[in-house]
């Protein structure tokens, strides 16, 4: 993990984020409806809505926002009904990209995302195409700053409650988990007090890709960018090294 530093990546997310704070409530509000629907209105016997929320305060939103957002889910049995599509491909110079979305209107939803892929001169390909370039982990970020304990307790703290893995970058620390273990390593270090950054699923890559090119860079901006942008998209993951930015 050494070299790739994810809290300066989260942190320019931040940055953009705290810009458009409407695109990220958006994005936790359909993951909330979605989890409601599928284990209910109460976090204590749903871990995916509890998993959801922890994801909607580190995000800032607000709590009445996030109340809000479970009550109309758990209230209207006719509300949108949102289906989760994964789509894969390349960028340039064969960036590989995998793209999350929440969408009402599938039709939308592939037009955007093709017409993503293919500003950045890209391409969407086969389910499978690039998936297998990347680890499915649940993944915590810890922001050296605002956490009291020393790298040791809290590497110990994060084995005992069920990680996989303990990693120390320059101004964070990194807990890896099973998925299925996410939701308990997380709860765990919540109830410690621990200050979270970031917690969620993600696609960790296996290799990464240097772009040299300024065009090519230009490209893949291009096309991340455009993703962004996109309310339809919950997460892109991609394995272009940024720390050579």
């Amino acid at each position: 993990m050494s070299g790739h530093s994810k809290f300066a990546n989260i942190k320019h997310k931040k940055e953009k984020n705290d810009a458009a704070k409407g695109k990220i409530f958006t994005v936790i509000g359909r993951e909330i409806a979605v989890a409601v629907k599928e284990g209910g209105p109460d976090p204590a016997n749903n871990s995916k809505l509890r998993d959801v929320i922890a994801k909607a305060k580190a995000n800032n939103m607000p709590n009445d926002t996030i109340d809000r957002g479970i009550k109309k889910a758990a209230g209207d049995a006719n509300s949108v009904n949102y289906e989760v599509i994964t789509y894969e491909g390349y960028g340039p110079s064969g960036v590989a990209i995998i793209v999350d979305a929440l969408t009402d209107n599938k039709n939308r939803t592939a037009a955007n995302v093709r017409s993503a892929f293919t500003k950045g001169d890209g391409n969407v390909g086969t389910p499978g195409c690039v998936s297998y370039m990347f680890d499915k982990k649940g993944q915590i970020i810890i922001d050296k700053e605002e956490c009291d304990m020393d790298a040791d307790e809290l590497m110990m703290a994060a084995l005992d409650a069920g990680a996989e893995d303990f990693a120390e970058e320059e101004d964070s620390y990194e807990v890896l988990t099973d998925p299925d273990d996410f939701s308990t390593v997380r709860e765990a270090l919540e109830s410690a007090g621990i200050p979270m950054a970031q917690a969620d699923i993600t696609m960790i890559p296996q290799t990464w890709v240097e772009l040299t090119s300024d065009e090519d860079i230009k490209k893949i901006n291009r096309t991340l960018d455009l993703l962004d942008e996109d309310d339809d998209v919950q997460a892109v993951y991609h394995n272009w090294d940024t720390d050579e930015r």
